[in-house]
């Protein structure tokens, strides 16, 4: 079963489509929540809603919402920063855990690129969380944006002369690029003690590798990094979409419904 459903707040209403396997009255499902990215919705590249029927086909349900600024969510793009997706977030998953088909022991999150980071850290500081995956997560982007620029173009000087930054048609505000620079993707993240699946393209040039690797270094053995020979940060191909989607369900059933 899919419906959709609103989660209000701070005066916003966070719009999400659920999924709800098949089965008796009353069941509680184990329960995977997905984060999108940075600019996208609770569609997804990489396409969560093809992930979200795979998982309620194997007894799974799902949560996909769009983040405020994004999608059919409430709020301005430019008013977006990354300790407000991490807020966000966290509501999110404190209504979820009340919703009536939801084991609140058995959540699980999902996050892709930027929301990769953010359910990184949503999970090492949300009690709770039973199993996360990353699909390739943006690590690079505070070091990035910590360096002033952003594809090429200097962020400092784009944004005193405009007001924002144009990201792909996205309003930017100096808020956002000074909250990402400053952000410890690392250090924030590495107090999750749950398993950690992280799955990564090696053809990826939006998220590179080497930043991604560095998850392992600040987990306590609890993470598991996946190359897969030939993806890009979209998973653009069937091949590559595939293998992401039955290895994220691999690692969902063995930790969720165990």
């Amino acid at each position: 079963m899919i419906r959709p459903h609103e989660f209000p707040h701070h005066g916003l209403t966070l719009r999400s489509t659920l999924h709800v396997p098949d089965g008796p009255a009353g069941t509680k499902w184990p329960t995977a929540v997905f984060v999108h990215g940075f600019t996208s919705n609770r569609l997804e590249l990489p396409d969560f809603v093809a992930m979200s029927r795979l998982l309620e086909a194997n007894g799974i349900a799902s949560v996909r919402f769009d983040l405020s600024g994004h999608g059919e969510s409430d709020g301005a793009f430019f008013d977006v920063t990354i300790s407000g997706e991490i807020t966000e977030t966290r509501a999110v998953l404190e209504a979820v855990r009340a919703l009536d088909f939801v084991d609140p022991e058995r959540i699980g999150l999902v996050g892709m690129s930027m929301g990769g980071v953010v359910a990184g850290i949503v999970a090492a500081e949300e009690p709770g969380i039973a199993a996360l995956c990353l699909w390739s997560p943006a690590a690079v982007a505070p070091f990035e944006m910590g360096r002033g620029y952003l594809k090429g173009r200097s962020l400092a000087a784009e944004i005193e002369e405009k007001g924002y930054f144009d990201a792909d048609g996205h309003r930017v505000s100096a808020a956002l690029v000074e909250d990402l620079a400053g952000l410890d993707v690392y250090g924030r993240s590495g107090a999750y003690s749950g398993p950690v699946h992280i799955l990564h393209g090696s053809k990826d040039e939006i998220a590179p590798l080497e930043y991604v690797g560095r998850y392992l270094d600040h987990y306590d053995g609890n993470a598991e990094l996946e190359v897969v020979d030939g993806a890009d940060h979209a998973w653009g191909s069937v091949p590559h979409r595939t293998a992401l989607h039955q290895s994220t369900l691999r690692f969902l059933r063995r930790h969720l419904q165990s």
